[in-house]
């Protein structure tokens, strides 16, 4: 495989499996970048694990998508080989993940990264931030994540959008975990939260959700952020959360009235012998893809 930058790296599967068409990164217009840095968590591990459970898991995916009737899978995914973050310092690590990504997006590539921790999330807006003007943050968390510091790191995990602050303001869905000090301070910051508890009171509530959004979006999906029920495969599963019809609702009319220039789904912590997770992931990653390269 050839791409016009390098980085420290193992092997991994393609999306979609081995069986299915491939692009080369140049003719790609959407890339698909693992990045299993896992350094903060702070509760259950295992974040590391879910890229390659992720790109394992997509090996079974039908390609057709019934909900818009296409198979987008030859129009150009190109898949890059996980990265490798030896790194003893995070902040060098991330400063890596930047540069990769700033990379990929000013080449006009659709990037949907895998993680990892939240904590790479801030890199990431930080290279669409370098790129594209107007841009705001759509997050799907079960957790505010507007901590300055916690434990000592202002780049944890539980810090990833404060960090990401800096460069765009963010729409935070399905929150229903957040500090006192995050409660107290978020009224002041350039956020805008819909709370689990009572966001769906309002019968336009997914329409209330996009309109709070600039021209361009990069979208953070945490996995905690869906009903445990239907993802329990996370590091601090919280009561309550989105479905997986509402989340696909919010992303389709997201992308459908926006302009969606990335994404990433991080914190799966897979559980052994617990396939559907790392599957409903897979099938995330490829509803991403379809509303991007289809019409949503």
């Amino acid at each position: 495989m050839s791409w016009p930058f390098q980085y420290p790296h193992g092997d991994s599967l393609p999306f979609g499996g081995d069986d299915c068409p491939q692009a080369t990164f140049t003719d790609a217009p959407t890339v698909v970048l693992p990045a299993p840095l896992e350094r903060t968590v702070s509760y259950l591990s295992g974040t590391r694990l879910g890229p390659s459970e992720i790109l394992r898991a997509s090996a079974q995916l039908e390609l057709w998508d019934e909900e818009l009737g296409i198979d987008v899978h030859a129009q150009g995914i190109c898949t890059l080989p996980e990265m490798e973050l030896p790194y003893s310092d995070q902040v060098e690590a991330l400063a890596e993940i930047n540069r990769v990504a700033k990379t990929i997006i000013s080449l006009n590539k659709f990037l949907v990264t895998l993680g990892g921790e939240h904590s790479i999330t801030p890199p990431l807006v930080a290279a669409a931030a370098a790129h594209y003007d107007d841009l705001s943050i759509l997050q799907i968390d079960a957790h505010a994540d507007l901590r300055d510091s916690y434990l000592g790191n202002p780049n944890s995990h539980a810090c990833a959008m404060r960090r990401s602050l800096d460069y765009a303001p963010c729409t935070q869905v399905g929150i229903r975990s957040l500090s006192t000090e995050e409660a107290m301070i978020a009224d002041s910051l350039p956020t805008t939260i819909f709370y689990d508890v009572k966001m769906r009171d309002q019968a336009n509530w997914v329409e209330d959700i996009v309109s709070t959004l600039r021209r361009r979006v990069y979208i953070s999906i945490d996995c905690d952020g869906l009903n445990p029920a239907v993802m329990p495969a996370v590091g601090t599963p919280e009561p309550g959360g989105l479905s997986w019809t509402e989340l696909i609702q919010i992303l389709r009319l997201t992308f459908r009235k926006r302009e969606v220039i990335a994404c990433d789904v991080v914190e799966l912590c897979p559980i052994s012998g617990l396939a559907h997770p790392n599957f409903l992931c897979a099938k995330l990653v490829y509803k991403l893809l379809t509303y991007r390269l289809g019409e949503p």
